[in-house]
């Protein structure tokens, strides 16, 4: 009897503890399987964040690639547009070269002129006159009679530079641009200043993104237009206030050779006269006579072109004034400087009536010699002096 109740109060302690020990291993089995998805979820997460450093390193890298080669592109996207644009005006002057041999071929066989075909030519050659007139606003009526006199300013910086006023502007500021090849221009305050003998304290200095090469240089409306170093024809227009390049242009046929015998750094040689700015250069084509060019100072766009019939040889500069070209000779081994070969573009001036003009009371050679419209008066650079002729002149006839 007492075994019976024994056994029966045995059966449920029994079964309770089989019980509790099934749960504890089927818990031990859940933390054990949680353990191992936490485990797996933080090698996960592991991995991400490694795989985002690497993804963001891979981003940086080829950023810093991508921006290298951006800087490169920029570097040589001038040249190689300078490099398009004069195989451009190469190609262009190869085709005026083949219509100038087809029309001397055409000209040299036998045909009979028509009248109508001379009148219709007058006619058009009268008209091409009457648009030049209109664009360089023929109301410029004077030419150059003499040079009266010369005016020491100072002596100052290499045998070869230049120095001028702005004739487009209205105030009294002087720019020194000194050497054939430099990338800084002196400005002044005034001709007072630049006379002093410490004036180099007292200028502002304007530094070139490029160099200019030659003496050719001129300044006009708060602009400087010069020739670069290094290229072939490529004039650059610069803020001077600024200090940014505002415009760049080629000019077709010009640098190849000098425009003056006696001054052969200068290739492109820029003017400025009561209508605008010009460009004087001497081709190979022409036999070396100078070439002249109107250039629309805002756009940097070529206007017209005239060949000359005044030589390069023995000539050491040329100016504008009021439509006419004047060009400077001297001796190789320096002399006194005269004016005697004259173009008028529009043939205004009957040049072989011209005197011989000579520069008063000196003896030497000119780098440069510029006309400044606004004073009427030439301002020039020799053997390293600044120079200021005044000159005379006369209706033209």
């Amino acid at each position: 009897m007492v075994v019976l109740q024994l056994q029966f109060l045995l059966v449920p302690f029994l079964t309770s503890i089989l019980g509790a020990g099934q749960y504890m291993m089927q818990d031990a089995a859940l933390m054990n399987y949680i353990d191992r998805r936490f485990l797996s979820l933080e090698k996960r997460l592991e991995k991400c964040n490694q795989d985002i450093l690497d993804y963001v390193e891979e981003f940086r890298d080829f950023s810093k690639m991508v921006l290298s080669r951006l800087a490169g592109l920029n570097n040589y996207k001038a040249e190689v547009k300078s490099e398009v644009e004069n195989l451009l005006t190469r190609i262009e002057r190869a085709q005026r070269d083949i219509d100038y041999f087809g029309s001397v071929t055409d000209s040299n066989t036998c045909i009979e002129v028509h009248e109508d075909l001379v009148k219709q030519q007058l006619f058009e050659e009268a008209e091409e006159k009457k648009k030049l007139k209109l664009m360089l606003n023929a109301s410029c009526d004077h030419m150059l009679a003499g040079i009266k006199s010369l005016k020491i300013v100072k002596k100052t910086g290499d045998k070869h530079g230049s120095w001028m006023k702005d004739p487009g502007k209205k105030h009294t500021k002087i720019y020194l641009l000194n050497g054939s090849v430099n990338n800084v221009i002196l400005e002044f305050a005034n001709i007072m200043i630049f006379m002093e003998s410490n004036h180099t304290l007292k200028a502002r200095r304007v530094i070139l993104p490029f160099p200019w090469e030659g003496t050719g240089h001129i300044i006009y409306q708060g602009f400087l237009f010069y020739h670069r170093y290094g290229s072939l024809n490529e004039i650059i227009k610069f803020n001077i206030q600024k200090r940014t390049i505002t415009d760049q242009m080629l000019l077709p046929g010009a640098g190849r050779i000098p425009a003056y015998q006696l001054s052969p750094s200068t290739k492109i040689d820029l003017a400025i006269d009561e209508h605008g700015l010009w460009a004087i250069h001497a081709e190979p084509e022409t036999g070396g006579n100078i070439v002249i060019t109107k250039i629309n100072h805002i756009t940097m766009a070529v206007e017209h072109t005239w060949d000359t019939s005044c030589n390069s040889k023995d000539a050491e500069a040329a100016f504008m004034a009021c439509n006419t070209l004047y060009v400077v000779y001297n001796l190789p081994s320096g002399g006194t400087s005269r004016i005697q070969c004259v173009y008028d573009v529009l043939d205004a001036v009957n040049t072989y009536e011209i005197p011989v003009m000579h520069f008063p009371k000196r003896q030497g050679s000119h780098s440069t010699i510029h006309y400044n419209p606004k004073e009427k008066q030439l301002f020039a650079w020799g053997d390293g002096s600044q120079i200021i002729y005044k000159i005379h002149t006369k209706q033209k006839v």
